[in-house]
């Protein structure tokens, strides 16, 4: 049962913060303002070896246009199980996260998905399970050099995804799950307090621009915030004093029987709609 009091302090609560008065931050300055050094923008390599990425994403044939996409953008949850190429992850990947320019000397990266100050406080990891010559297991990608890296093999890793994903078993069909962590201080450096609020939005912009590059791709997505944080940390070998895990985005193949599938989750509405409409 929720404690409706507790909730309803609880909104109250962010409802307050989110109306921050001048007033309310007089005399508070941010680590930019107090000339703290910044933080990097990305962070280091991982592991001494790192695979390139293929760029030739003329040859993905991708010719829908903007409209189409919208149309066609939708959440899945329902995968064929098929291998997705080098050549699509590496598109994800761009589009989710790709640097197309460095602002100044080192102050901020210009990238595909748009962020608050250009801060970009968020590091791109995934689960590899059906993908053309990766093997199975765990990675980290390197966006200043559109390379990634493995963190760790695992051929088993089919059996792992469940509880990764704290008991969705659909998601066990997945190509790919995308990871996302966050290190809070990259835009805390310039936003302060603020910058929790900020983040939770820039999630949401690299999120959507996955959507329309799966659905370009003609594969689905899911944006899932139900998933093992300490878990997916601890896999991904993370600090977490300066980083954690922060959001999940599974993306697969699909096709027509995935299509009718997908229809049957919904197939409750059918006879207990009324229930929630009134």
């Amino acid at each position: 049962m929720v404690d409706k009091e507790l909730l309803e302090k609880m909104r109250k609560d962010a409802h307050e913060a989110l109306r921050y008065k001048e007033t309310i931050m007089e005399g508070y300055q941010t680590d930019q303002q107090l000339k703290k050094v910044q933080p990097p923008l990305v962070k280091e390599k991982m592991c001494h070896v790192q695979i390139d990425l293929p760029r030739n994403f003329d040859d993905l044939n991708l010719d829908k246009n903007l409209t189409q996409l919208l149309i066609e953008r939708k959440s899945s949850r329902v995968y064929s199980s098929q291998n997705i190429t080098l050549l699509e992850l590496s598109y994800l990947l761009w589009a989710a996260q790709g640097i197309k320019a460095i602002r100044g000397k080192r102050y901020a990266t210009i990238r595909t998905a748009p962020c608050g100050g250009a801060r970009h406080p968020f590091e791109l990891y995934f689960v590899a399970q059906y993908v053309d010559g990766l093997k199975p297991g765990y990675y980290h990608y390197l966006p200043m050099t559109h390379q990634i890296e493995c963190i760790d093999e695992n051929p088993k890793i089919h059996e792992t995804l469940s509880d990764l994903m704290v008991g969705q078993v659909w998601a066990e069909r997945s190509s790919v799950i995308f990871i996302y962590s966050i290190v809070p201080y990259r835009s805390e450096w310039r936003y302060g307090v603020t910058a929790t609020y900020l983040n939770q939005n820039d999630m949401g912009h690299v999120g959507e621009n996955v959507y329309l590059a799966a659905t370009a791709l003609g594969l689905g997505t899911c944006g899932v915030g139900a998933f093992d944080q300490y878990k997916c940390d601890e896999l991904f070998k993370l600090n977490t004093d300066e980083e954690f895990c922060f959001y999940s985005q599974t993306i697969g193949t699909i096709d027509e029987k995935t299509a009718l599938k997908e229809d049957d989750l919904y197939a409750f509405l059918k006879t207990e709609e009324d229930e929630y409409v009134n």
